[in-house]
């Protein structure tokens, strides 16, 4: 019987299949070849009537994984960032968007708290509004944009037609708004909201270990992760960067030198672009940050 791992607490795994949950155990033999079930991964199993517990048997091959969290086979991406409190760092934001782009996974950015760039009056609207506008401008041609606030309901809809029948995680800087957003997603996950710091207004992480939520009846499930909050070295080949950027992966091989880094070489197609207005300084930025990374 085949199904999906939606939960692994203290060596015990529950997997889902249809609309049943066994309890399952792994066979040695994934210890063996040093292999570790995840939340995520399609399996195949033995049910064992009769029997609390049921064997996992087999581990299908995997379209991605990651390591903190250890979850498999993501889907889609819904990178989220808030307006204010915390203000984006575009770095930051453009490192989960590589990071999205390097697993292979469609991707959402989710502008959040979108209702503090529209309290007239009030201090620090004025600019959250024209971060809000900046954001839309730089990531709209790139990547589909829902922008959320408590009141939002035609935008939360937007968000689950996007991401129907694929298993999403969320990912983002503390604070911005995960928990939140998935309390609206997923109530039954019963999230509490971590609350801000007044001093770093960073967000403290709730989640204690990662589950798969259905969310409907057409095969979409989240990930409630304790977060995609930090990150590894990128993995990654120099020249296979400039496709984890997809306004600039569209200029390969149209510089002068195929092998073309796009950072001082004369008549390249990307800087030219960049000139023209066509590329984001601070994408480019972002790009020149993680090639020194690499290199290094």
């Amino acid at each position: 019987m085949r199904g999906t791992i939606i939960k692994g607490i203290a060596g015990f795994y529950y997997v889902k299949s249809g609309e049943t949950v066994y309890r399952c155990k792994a066979r040695g033999v994934f210890k063996e070849r040093g292999i570790k079930p995840a939340v995520g991964d399609q399996v195949e199993m033995e049910v064992i009537e009769d029997n609390d517990d049921s064997w996992i048997t087999e581990i299908l091959p995997r379209k991605n994984d990651f390591i903190r969290p250890f979850v498999a086979n993501v889907d889609c991406f819904i990178i989220v960032t808030a307006v204010t409190k915390p203000a984006p760092v575009l770095k930051t934001l453009d490192r989960f968007l590589v990071m999205a782009e390097k697993a292979g996974t469609d991707i959402v950015l989710c502008i959040n708290k979108c209702d503090l760039a529209d309290e007239k009056g009030k201090s620090g609207a004025r600019k959250a509004a024209a971060t809000l506008r900046a954001l839309k401008e730089t990531y709209g041609k790139i990547y589909p944009v829902v922008c959320m606030n408590p009141e939002a309901d035609d935008e939360m809809a937007r968000l689950m037609e996007l991401i129907e029948g694929k298993h999403a995680a969320l990912a983002g800087a503390s604070g911005v708004g995960k928990s939140t957003i998935l309390n609206r997603l997923i109530p039954q996950a019963m999230m509490e909201t971590g609350s801000i710091s007044e001093k770093s207004q960073r967000g403290r992480h709730t989640t204690r270990h990662s589950e798969l939520f259905a969310v409907d009846n057409k095969g979409t499930m989240i990930f409630d992760t304790p977060g995609f909050t930090s990150f590894e070295i990128l993995d990654a080949d120099e020249e296979e960067l400039q496709f984890f950027y997809p306004e600039i992966g569209k200029y390969a091989g149209k510089c002068r030198y195929d092998n073309c880094r796009h950072l001082a070489e004369p008549e390249c197609a990307v800087k030219a672009a960049l000139e023209a207005g066509e590329i984001a300084q601070s994408r480019y930025e972002s790009y020149k940050s993680q090639m020194e990374e690499l290199r290094k």
